[in-house]
């Protein structure tokens, strides 16, 4: 199967904040997306772009068809965070997990979407960016498959376990991608596009907050290798520990925002933030 370096995957889509940027920047995108309600949103904002051929939504959630336990089944629970719905997942785990953080969830039933079919069909893209939560390692386990892979690709990183963390890292690694940036994803609205831009043309962009951001050769700072970008996730880890979701004054907010504050002021830099691995394929 031939790469085709005219084309992205935004697997993840949301509400466009990605796709918006690749269709700008002169790329062909294939936008994956199972909330029915974004889908018709980003239908009607990118309705030119689909009918000139430049975008294709692919609806519905992308599963783990090896290890589907209901295979006959074409359907499957959607749990919709009713206040944040990028925190849209099918993973009771990660539905369990936003439930604990005071969020509303509702059921619904989408169609499920095989990866590994959508890649042999709509080919390998030049990008693959990768947002769905709870899930994002299936499509990881899904380039196992294929001898071409994306030149370049992101995932958003696991922030609970730190042997998950690694386990990404090293599927990453399996994959042939051998070269990493660890990208802060709460400083990405003050990310500036480079004039002389290496992926597609130069457009000037400002990103939303959430978005995912500048990809490949147009990140800023120099590509790790693996074992010091595992370095790097080591004392981000310990951030997460102590300042995350779920770390030892997580629950001592006075305390939280004084040691916040403390950190920022001499690091200039959000704490602890979330983070997003970018991959470099070894070609």
């Amino acid at each position: 199967m031939i790469k085709n370096n005219n084309l992205i995957f935004d697997v993840g889509m949301h509400k466009g904040e990605d796709t918006l940027f690749y269709l700008k920047k002169g790329f062909n995108v294939v936008a994956f997306e199972a909330n029915p309600e974004l889908v018709s949103f980003c239908k009607k904002i990118f309705y030119k772009e689909i009918e000139e051929g430049k975008l294709i939504i692919v609806e519905g959630a992308i599963v783990d068809h090896k290890n589907d336990s209901n295979p006959n089944e074409s359907i499957i629970k959607f749990y919709v965070n009713e206040k944040l719905s990028v925190w849209g997942t099918v993973d009771e785990s990660w539905m369990k997990r936003n439930i604990k953080r005071g969020k509303d969830i509702k059921i619904i039933e989408v169609n499920k979407v095989n990866f590994n079919e959508a890649l042999k069909k709509y080919g390998i893209p030049y990008y693959l960016k990768i947002d769905i939560e709870g899930m994002d390692r299936v499509c990881l386990n899904a380039l196992l498959d294929f001898d071409q892979k994306p030149s370049y690709l992101s995932i958003e990183s696991e922030k609970v376990s730190f042997n998950e963390l690694k386990n990404e890292m090293d599927l990453l690694l399996k994959n042939r991608y051998s070269q990493f940036k660890i990208v802060n994803q709460e400083n990405v609205a003050f990310q500036k596009e480079p004039k002389n831009s290496i992926e597609g043309k130069f457009i000037d962009y400002k990103f939303e907050s959430g978005s995912t951001g500048l990809f490949g050769n147009d990140l800023p700072y120099n590509w790790l290798s693996y074992y010091r970008a595992i370095f790097r996730y080591i004392l981000i880890f310990l951030g997460y520990k102590l300042l995350g979701d779920y770390g030892l004054i997580s629950n001592r907010i006075f305390i939280k925002k004084l040691v916040l504050k403390f950190i920022k002021l001499f690091t200039k830099q959000p704490v602890p933030g979330w983070y997003d691995t970018h991959a470099k394929l070894n070609e």
